[in-house]
């Protein structure tokens, strides 16, 4: 997924421990998306990768992808742009982008990867190349500035579909990979600026140095051909655990219940359990009243539909506190 990352001090080397490193980050995105398809056949249940200690861990996981294509853009081109190298490098990154939408655009439309990991890497690493010759500390300090963006700078400006890859839409869309320029540019960003104080200070040259045992030797291969790895994990995954339905098939579920459970674990995470029991009752009495459950799940952007809900979930909230003031009165 990233530039190859030779030693600073010896373009024939590479640092190893940056390999490792990426190997177990690519074993860690293998174990997520291994649960994201268990919940996608209906396994777990909905909701489960959404929120929560599932949503830190795969923040963390991209964080670090980000962080680390930061380091190898710097060692790769830090003392001169090899431009030949970067090219390729790109044109491979950018093109399997471009399959991993399409494949995600049959196969899952309403939700279809149309920025995701791999295009945050392709774009991230043609900005980070004007970030190279800049002091660690100014970018530092535009990493700190990309990543709060989205707290204060959101706006329905970006709300239109050609604007979703700024990251700055008042809404996210819905996709099953969204990695936006804002905030995970400001991982990269930080990585480059990692790197460069870690040349200046040796750290590279004590990196580079060491020889991890034998025990490595797995994930230095995944760390060094984590493109290929990111590209097949997946359709291995989805295709085991499909073969796996067809002997042992998850239960259905009806797309109320869905809608339940997926609604109380997202309210879980700021308020208490008999609140959100009440609070997605209502939310869902409401919607199946109207007939626009299925509008719900379209994940329509309509300015209008957004209003519409924010109304409803105000609405219901109300309605949640005074019952559980009225029953607490009681």
């Amino acid at each position: 997924m990233t530039i190859p990352t030779p030693a600073v001090h010896d373009r024939s080397r590479r640092i190893i421990a940056i390999d490792v490193a990426r190997g177990i980050a690519l074993l860690a995105m293998a174990s997520y998306h291994f649960t994201w398809d268990l919940e996608f056949f209906g396994y777990t249940d909905p909701g489960l990768t959404a929120f929560g200690w599932w949503k830190f861990y795969a923040r963390c996981i991209a964080s670090t992808f980000l962080f680390l294509v930061g380091v190898s853009l710097f060692l790769a081109h830090g003392k001169q742009i090899r431009w030949n190298g970067f090219w390729k490098r790109f044109a491979m990154v950018a093109g399997a982008a471009l399959a991993v939408s399409a494949a995600t655009r049959f196969f899952t439309p309403d939700s279809f990867i149309f920025f995701g990991i791999l295009h945050e890497i392709a774009l991230a690493s043609l900005l980070g190349l004007a970030f190279l010759r800049l002091p660690a500390l100014l970018t530092l300090v535009v990493a700190a500035f990309v990543i709060t963006a989205p707290l204060y700078l959101r706006s329905e400006i970006f709300d239109h579909p050609a604007l979703w890859w700024v990251g700055l839409s008042a809404t996210n869309p819905r996709s099953n990979d969204y990695v936006p320029l804002f905030p995970w540019f400001g991982a990269v960003l930080a990585g480059i600026a990692a790197a460069k104080l870690a040349f200046a200070s040796g750290v590279l040259t004590r990196l580079a140095a060491l020889t991890p045992g034998r025990w490595t030797n797995p994930l230095v291969f995944i760390g060094r051909h984590s493109l290929a790895f990111y590209l097949i994990h997946q359709p291995v995954l989805i295709g085991s655990i499909w073969l796996f339905s067809q002997v042992m098939p998850a239960a259905v579920e009806t797309r109320q219940i869905t809608f339940l459970k997926e609604c109380q674990a997202s309210c879980e995470q700021s308020r208490d359990t008999e609140f959100c029991t009440s609070y997605c009752v209502c939310m869902l009495d409401t919607l199946e009243g109207e007939a626009t459950l299925d509008r719900l799940y379209r994940n329509d952007q309509a300015t209008e539909w957004q209003a519409h809900l924010d109304d409803l979930a105000g609405a219901c909230t109300a309605k949640a506190d005074s019952t559980l003031m009225e029953g607490g009165a009681q």
